[in-house]
């Protein structure tokens, strides 16, 4: 009997999802629940997994468009399941069958799978080359002594590139891509965008964090990062300045009492915006361990819908990829996002002296709809406050004012 696998329902606004890759082959034999194919939508990409144990049967192709409810492959349950398993003897044997055939003369710093002729592994290991830089061209991928010069003679050069080619190659976009695409021209095209800068000096978070991390790590099992400093300044300034919390709904505006931050992740298909819930009530150490679940998840595909559903605010952090400044786009329905920056060493004059200082410059990209001037430039000098005194993130003003209830 074979009994046919549907694309599941992934979302009430999701109507199709393209199928990434199929992770077992046409004819193999899975077992139930395995997964056996990934597929993505315009929001997150997701898994297929094996109904019932059998031989698999595809039917969508990769890279196909397919709409909730189609059939993207059969199983045969009745199929008999193969006695042993070739796989792990295939595994084994092939390192021992590598090791064999590798030249015993090869010095050490070749790497073991690499092939390379004895006097080209001499001219790698005498002049440091990185084998990675290196194009075989001798039988079976063996790297040869030609190509061993080629690659000096013309370092940073890309393997396998001709000089002066001119070849371009079309890729089909993605759901993800897509929907990257519509959404950022969709937040210039329908919100009065503006952007109001300021500059932040670093200096009193890094002394905390170099005092403080090996501790932070023992007792917490996560990294002091920069993300909860900057979730709590945020946080605080939020609640002050309600406007930037809010959005735009129909003809009027929906307020929030709690801060749901989003936080921009560069995962492998493209950006993703997963969710931090009710940040305000999260100590630091679990704004850090939520920023690294959600971060591991990005990267490996694996984050779900809901986590990257809502949000009511934006931080994005662009000095990781080395952006001194930058203007951030309003991640819609949402109607302000800051973005963070490189860290860098500037002349400031502190007292009439010039002082080095590790300063990052932070921009606040907002809607002038519904937040004013006033609103968006005293949110930021709020948050660069907050981080210049981190003393302040304990109770969101001076202790000794709170103290005395000034």
């Amino acid at each position: 009997m074979a009994i046919e696998i549907k694309v599941p329902s992934v979302g009430e606004s999701i109507t199709e999802v393209t199928l990434v890759k199929w992770l077992k082959k046409d004819g193999e034999y899975v077992d139930r629940d395995e997964v056996i194919a990934e597929l993505e939508s315009e929001k997150a990409t997701f898994e297929i997994n094996a109904e019932q144990a059998g031989v698999l049967k595809t039917i969508a192709a990769e890279g196909d468009t397919l709409k909730i409810g189609d059939i993207a492959c059969s199983i045969d349950t009745e199929a008999a399941k193969p006695e042993g398993k070739a796989a792990p003897a295939e595994i084994v044997a092939a390192p021992i069958k590598a090791a064999a055939t590798e030249p015993v003369a090869a010095p050490k710093a070749i790497e073991a799978d690499v092939k390379a002729t004895p006097v080209a592994a001499a001219i790698i290991a005498d002049k440091k080359v990185d084998v990675k830089t290196v194009v075989p061209s001798g039988s079976n991928g063996r790297i040869v002594k030609q190509d061993v010069l080629e690659a000096i003679n013309n370092p940073g050069r890309k393997p396998g590139v001709e000089l002066f080619g001119r070849e371009k190659r079309t890729e089909k976009m993605s759901n993800l891509r897509k929907t990257i695409s519509r959404r950022l021209v969709e937040a210039k095209n329908t919100t009065a965008m503006l952007t109001t800068f300021n500059e932040v000096d670093m200096s009193a978070i890094m002394d905390i964090r170099a005092k403080n991390k090996d501790k932070f790590k023992e007792s917490h099992g996560v990294n002091l990062g920069f993300m909860s400093f900057f979730t709590k300044a945020c946080c605080f300034a939020l609640q002050e300045w309600p406007a930037v919390n809010a959005m735009i709904d129909g003809e009027g505006i929906q307020y929030h009492n709690y801060c749901d931050i989003s936080i921009a992740v560069s995962a492998p298909k493209g950006l993703v915006v997963p969710v931090i819930r009710n940040a305000e009530s999260l100590s630091m150490a679990e704004i850090e361990k939520k920023v690294v679940e959600l971060a591991t998840k990005a990267k490996e595909n694996k984050l779900t819908i809901e986590e990257m559903s809502g949000g009511t605010f934006t931080i994005t952090n662009g000095g990781v990829f080395g952006s001194l400044m930058s203007t951030p786009i309003i991640n819609i329905p949402q109607s302000a996002i800051l973005g963070m920056h490189k860290i860098q060493d500037r002349p400031m004059a502190i007292n009439g002296q010039v002082v080095i200082k590790p300063m990052m410059y932070l921009a606040l990209s907002y809607d002038h709809r519904i937040i004013d001037g006033r609103e968006s430039v005293s949110f930021l000098v709020r948050v660069k406050e907050l981080l210049e005194n981190p003393a302040l993130l304990l109770f969101g003003k001076d202790p000794v004012k709170s103290l005395l209830e000034l």
